[in-house]
């Protein structure tokens, strides 16, 4: 039994996630829908952001299961219900709660902003949701020519996020099991398990966003953001920290808190100077999945509840300001840039590809006082990723139509990505209990790619036959 998978996109770049597995001739399967952004294309290589369309026919597509609710995994669900999809949306639990705010967002910028619209559209959306519990088998389409059931696991990227475990059942009776990993977290993520490897799988599809780097030590991370920080100190200036709404701005909210706890109970030279720190989540989306994340405590690692159990507010510490309203933002940049007060802002998009966080960046970047930290992979094209490159180099990047010299300092942690690195990756394989016979690599520019095939035929001894490029 072969297995017929599609990929309509995250297939040669990271962002556009959206894969078809056939269950028989006709019926399918969806994992994804997602938005492409920056500088990627569709499969067809036309332009990214504007690549709205759903390029193939949704009418037998029995359901669609999304990983995780990242713009780049969901942002393309309007046009997908748009293009007469009508079946069931599966996720886990806590996407479940966290999948309507994100589509309301991408419907409000990218159709409507008429709340009525935006209102009958969420009921529509809600109506399709299917929460799944983890580690639990449900049939998706069962008939004459062939079936299917799904499994979702924890993936350790965000809250909520999953690798989905399809087994396929032919006419002849054959079965195939094609694991989808969606985005793989990496250990020692703030509130979230590390995903463990699954059991067994015949074709595994593996996102290799980081398949050719090896993050920085994820246990001293904390260590080199406090450095960053107290560096921000001693000038009287502002980190901007360009950050994603869902999942990385709460992870650094965590740490930041038990940056300060910690200054609390062993003070070092700069205590004095963190216990007036003033931290701006200036981000109306993110505040919302802050609260969220708040009201899914439950699903919270074991260290993140004991720290809850121990008084300890890890999401809503005392000097964290949530700024909603535009006129208090415009008003917090033009005090920041202008004063010497130390402050650290987190602000979306997180690969400043808009939202709040140009605006600090335009009334910043040319200020040698300020600091730059990315957090988070910057894909091509992005402001961001022009920033991150050209920033050390004394270069300059063009913010709505305005060229800004960036003498701002420019910090990257790689420690912090919510992805797993190619060390984690090639586990992820290796440590299975039976191997693969085949992994194809999606989601991960063409050197990422490369360099985690290379790793994973190393590491299997040639057992397993690695696709680079999604295809046969």
């Amino acid at each position: 039994m072969h297995a017929n998978i599609i990929h309509h996109g995250a297939l040669h770049g990271v962002t556009g996630s959206c894969h078809q597995l056939f269950i028989d001739d006709t019926h399918s399967l969806l994992i994804d829908c997602g938005l492409f952004q920056g500088a990627e294309t569709s499969p067809d290589g036309g332009s990214a952001s504007d690549r709205l369309e759903i390029p193939f026919p949704v009418d037998a597509v029995r359901a669609l299961v999304v990983t995780h609710v990242h713009i780049d995994h969901v942002g393309r669900i309007p046009w997908l219900l748009a293009a007469g999809f009508k079946g069931p949306i599966y996720c886990s639990e806590p996407s479940a709660k966290l999948l309507p705010v994100v589509l309301a967002d991408a419907f409000s910028v990218g159709v409507s902003r008429d709340s009525r619209l935006v209102e009958r559209y969420l009921k529509m959306v809600e109506a399709r949701i299917r929460p799944l519990p983890w580690r639990t088998w449900h049939t998706v389409y069962s008939g004459p020519r062939g079936a299917c059931r799904i499994r979702l696991q924890k993936a350790g990227h965000i809250l909520g996020s999953a690798y989905v475990e399809c087994d396929l059942t032919g006419a002849d009776g054959k079965r195939l099991r094609v694991l989808f990993s969606g985005d793989l977290g990496a250990p020692h993520a703030p509130m979230l398990p590390a995903p463990k490897p699954p059991w067994t799988a015949d074709v595994v599809v593996l996102e290799s966003t980081y398949g050719d780097s090896v993050h920085e030590n994820r246990a001293t991370r904390r260590d080199r953001l406090q450095a960053v920080v107290e560096r921000a100190l001693g000038n009287g200036g502002t980190v901007i920290v360009p950050a994603f709404s869902i999942g990385r701005t709460q992870e650094l909210l965590y740490e930041f808190e038990d940056i300060l706890y910690r200054q609390q109970q062993r003070p070092g030279p700069h205590a004095a100077s963190w216990a007036k720190l003033r931290f701006y989540l200036d981000s109306p989306l993110a505040g919302r999945f802050t609260q969220l994340y708040r009201e899914l405590q439950p699903y919270w690692d074991d260290e993140a509840l004991a720290r809850v159990r121990a008084g300890r507010k890890p999401l809503a510490f005392d000097q964290l300001v949530a700024i909603d309203e535009h006129a208090d933002h415009e008003a917090n940049v033009r005090r920041l840039a202008r004063s010497g007060e130390p402050a650290v802002v987190i602000a979306a998009s997180g690969m400043c590809a808009g939202g709040r966080v140009m605006n600090y960046l335009k009334a910043m970047l040319h200020d040698e006082r300020h600091d730059v930290l990315f957090v988070g992979y910057q894909a091509r094209g992005t402001p961001g990723s022009i920033i991150q490159n050209f920033g050390p180099r004394g270069g300059y990047v063009d913010i709505d139509g305005e060229r800004i010299s960036i003498r701002a300092g420019i910090h990257s942690l790689s420690g912090y990505s919510a992805h797993a690195d190619q060390n984690d990756l090639a586990r992820f394989v290796t440590r299975m209990r039976h191997l693969p016979a085949e992994v194809r690599l999606i989601h991960g520019d063409a050197a990422a790619r490369q360099a985690l095939a290379e790793r994973l035929r190393r590491d299997t001894a040639g057992k397993v036959k690695i696709l680079n490029d999604g295809t046969q």
